[in-house]
Formats: C-alpha cells, sequence, structure tokens
C-alpha cells in the first residue's frame, strides 16, 4: 500500500508544479482536473500512506491558492473543497490540518471568499465549529504554525457585514484562546500575539450565565471523546 501511495504522491507532485505555474494554472483549473483528485480528500482512513495521499492532494490546491486569482477561488468554491477541507481539519495530522487550513484561510482572504462564507448560517456556522474545533484540540498538542493561520481566519470573520454573524462569532471562540494557555507557544511569534490580542479585543467575552462559547467547547470536547 505504502510503495502505491508512494507512487500517486510523485503524480501528484507533478500535478502541483503545473497548479502553481501562472501560465498553465489557468487551463489546469479550466479542465476541472482538481476535481478527479478530491477522492484522495474524502478518505477517512487514518493510516501514513492514506495520510500523504491527502497531504500531496492539499499541496496542489495550496499551489493553486498562492497567488490572487479570482477564477480559481471561485471554482474552488463552487467545487465543493472547502466542505472537504473542514473534515481534514478535523480528522487529519498536523500538517494535513494546517495544509486544509491554509487553503481555507487563502480563500477566506478573498471578498468572494468571505461572501461565501457569511451568504448562509449553516456556511459561517461551519467554519466557526471548524475553527472553534481545532483550537481545543491545540491545547494537547500545541501548532505554531496552525494557530497562526487559525487566527488570522478569526480575524478575517470579524470583518464580515453581516452584524447578527458577528455578534454570534464569541460563541466560536473558545476559552482556552483567551486565557493565555498558548502564551507558551506563542512566545516566539510577536506579530501572531499581537494578532490574537486583536482579534479579543474586537470579539468581546461573552458573561452570559450560559455563554456559547463554553457551550461550543463542551459539545467539542463530547464529539472527540465520542470519536
Amino acid at each position: 500500500m505504502q510503495a502505491a501511495s508512494n507512487r500517486v504522491c510523485y503524480a501528484l507532485t507533478l500535478f502541483q508544479c503545473v497548479a502553481s505555474h501562472p501560465e498553465t494554472r489557468t487551463l489546469f483549473v479550466n479542465a476541472c482536473i482538481p476535481q478527479y483528485l478530491y477522492p484522495f480528500l474524502q478518505t477517512v482512513d487514518k493510516s501514513k500512506p492514506f495520510e500523504y495521499l491527502r497531504l500531496a492532494t492539499l499541496a496542489v490546491i495550496g499551489a493553486l491558492v498562492k497567488d490572487k486569482d479570482a477564477e480559481v477561488i471561485n471554482f474552488l468554491l463552487g467545487s465543493g473543497v472547502i466542505s472537504l477541507c473542514f473534515n481534514i481539519m478535523e480528522i487529519g495530522d498536523e500538517l494535513s490540518k494546517t495544509a486544509a487550513t491554509f487553503i481555507v484561510e487563502k480563500v477566506l482572504l478573498e471578498d468572494v471568499g468571505l461572501d461565501y462564507f457569511c451568504e448562509t448560517p449553516k456556511r459561517f456556522f461551519d467554519m466557526g465549529w471548524a475553527l472553534a474545533n481545532m483550537v481545543e484540540s491545540l491545547t494537547d498538542r500545541p501548532s505554531t504554525k496552525l494557530l497562526k493561520h487559525i487566527i488570522s481566519c478569526y480575524l478575517r470573520l470579524t470583518e464580515i457585514p453581516s452584524a447578527n454573524a458577528r455578534g454570534t462569532l464569541h460563541g466560536f471562540i473558545p476559552p482556552v484562546l483567551r486565557d493565555r494557555t498558548f502564551d507558551n507557544c506563542l512566545k516566539d511569534e510577536p506579530e501572531t500575539r499581537q494578532r490574537l490580542k486583536r482579534l479579543l479585543e474586537i470579539v468581546p467575552k461573552d458573561n452570559g450565565p450560559e455563554k456559547l462559547s463554553d457551550l461550543v467547547a463542551a459539545a467539542i470536547r463530547h464529539k472527540r471523546r465520542s470519536i
């Protein structure tokens, strides 16, 4: 199985080169080739051969989003890859989670991407849940790089035009992101610490009797125990 996985990964590396080149990227997308790779992202097997396939496929998608290209972003939003990234953000290993979050972040940083996530309550909820779930998982094994992408996504969500959505964002910021749990993880990342501080200033803590953030965190912990 490992040998077969390696062979496919070599082919995916070639696709990554095509996806990253400005002269071939558009042709690559217009031919809908990325969608032929999505089955590798749909696997839930956590063994190394499948993890390598997920990571190599994410590298192809990541190459597509590195440069600002509205055509690419629109293609990805319409192709269903975002929900696949959300799944990997939940079940993948650290490298796959980081790659998937990077893709979501790059899409979210584009105006069309931000509009997409605030177009329906479900999309906003799915994004908030995915981010909160990852933050909770990082309490066991902190990752500076992953946390950096997560904070960037949160900050971008504070720019959504919907006041109602902004008002519920605090519920998807777990208490561990506010209580200095990650101080040691970010000690050598002054820029990320500053961005986190800014986020927490923009999205004040909910002090209600049943804080939504606590309810979300409890639901995430319950789900993780049941997996």
